[in-house]
């Protein structure tokens, strides 16, 4: 484990996010809503409806900027996203997951509490100095997101299918040249 495990999970549900807004589009419904949240249990406030999955897509281009700046501009990207709410961090236990930070209160709306949660993981990522963990996946035609929580930094790709894709091109290449 590279990471806590609360910071682990903000980190793979702010990739999600991010790489939803990717051809083809994964949360454009109520139902992609609801897969979301099977995959990413928040406690809390979960509204379910349209203006929460709106607000969900909205937050997706700051949570890349976020996700991929350089280390620098990374904490400037979590201290304005800090400055913004109102904070009231304290210590939980809940749902089979042990003691964790829970940075605002459990009422706000999801999206704030996915952009903190988001913040609180990247703080650190920073602080461990690594932000090159968080990439572009390396399959030359996707722009989705990579998270690598390797302890061998192996992971390029986003996704099985980009892995797939590019093994079986560099399979093609090699037969080609033999």
């Amino acid at each position: 484990m590279i990471f806590a495990d609360d910071t682990e999970e903000a980190l793979r549900a702010a990739v999600w996010l991010v790489n939803s807004a990717e051809e083809p589009e994964t949360l454009e419904t109520l139902a992609d809503h609801a897969a979301f949240l099977a995959e990413f249990p928040y406690s809390g406030r979960i509204d379910r409806d349209d203006a929460e999955l709106a607000a969900l897509r909205g937050i997706r281009s700051r949570l890349r900027s976020m996700l991929l700046a350089p280390r620098d501009e990374m904490a400037g990207h979590v201290n304005a996203a800090l400055a913004e709410s109102t904070l009231s961090p304290r210590l939980v236990r809940h749902d089979g997951v042990d003691w964790h930070l829970h940075a605002v209160a459990d009422e706000r709306p999801l999206a704030e509490r996915v952009q903190i949660e988001t913040a609180m993981a990247l703080i650190d990522v920073i602080r461990a100095d690594e932000g090159s963990r968080i990439s572009i996946c390396a399959d030359d035609t996707c722009e989705a997101l990579a998270l690598d929580l390797s302890r061998n930094r192996s992971k390029r790709y986003c996704s099985t299918t980009c892995t797939n894709r590019n093994a079986v091109a560099a399979y093609r290449a090699r037969r080609t040249r033999a």
